[in-house]
């Protein structure tokens, strides 16, 4: 992953004002050290305007699939109104990501699901010496489980992605069942089931 803008094109424009070699630096320097995980950015404009008090500062990236991310602020300094456009920047950034994440989410026939659990009614629990045989369980809610083959980081990031206990998958790489679970701590701890 890619954690600098390498030789991005930026264009600095100031207007109504003669735009010093420390306003430019400080504007490029901040659209360059922009976080790079999504989308990627192609080209950038700063366009920095001084009006009377006020100091306005609007940034637009212009993006890999054809994404435009813009942000403006109004302020009373040009390096607090660049900084608080940079922030909404790396803002709608992230809400891209997120959003991208949202529909590379497996959908509901792909994805897995828990196993079949089983309930028992509370007079049995209660009362375990009146049956006459064992209890019989009643299922609350049914599931359908689709067993995947995938990697282990495609597992923890199944995992991240919902909020389940644990991601029952076969290995890619030994083929061999695991159960990936979040253990309190917050890791991740990993069960292989040999046949």
């Amino acid at each position: 992953m890619q954690t600098a803008n390498v030789n991005l094109p930026i264009t600095v424009t100031v207007r109504h004002e003669s735009v010093t070699d420390s306003l430019r630096d400080y504007a490029q320097k901040k659209i360059e050290g922009l976080h790079l995980d999504y989308p990627r950015i192609i080209e950038a404009k700063a366009i920095l305007d001084v009006q009377k008090n006020r100091h306005i500062a609007e940034i637009i990236l212009f993006c890999a699939n054809h994404i435009t991310i813009e942000a403006h602020t109004e302020g009373q300094d040009m390096y607090a109104a660049i900084d608080e456009t940079i922030d909404k920047i790396a803002r709608r950034m992230r809400k891209h990501k997120t959003r991208l994440m949202k529909k590379k989410r497996p959908h509901r026939n792909d994805s897995i699901r828990h196993l079949e659990e089983r309930y028992f009614t509370q007079d049995i629990i209660d009362h375990p010496e009146e049956s006459e045989h064992d209890p019989e369980p009643f299922i609350v809610h049914p599931e359908n489980y689709r067993l995947r083959t995938m990697y282990k980081e495609d597992a923890v990031m199944e995992l991240e992605l919902t909020d389940r206990p644990f991601v029952l998958y076969k290995s890619a790489r030994r083929g061999c069942l695991t159960i990936l679970y979040r253990r309190k701590d917050g890791e991740y701890g990993a069960v292989d089931i040999k046949e």
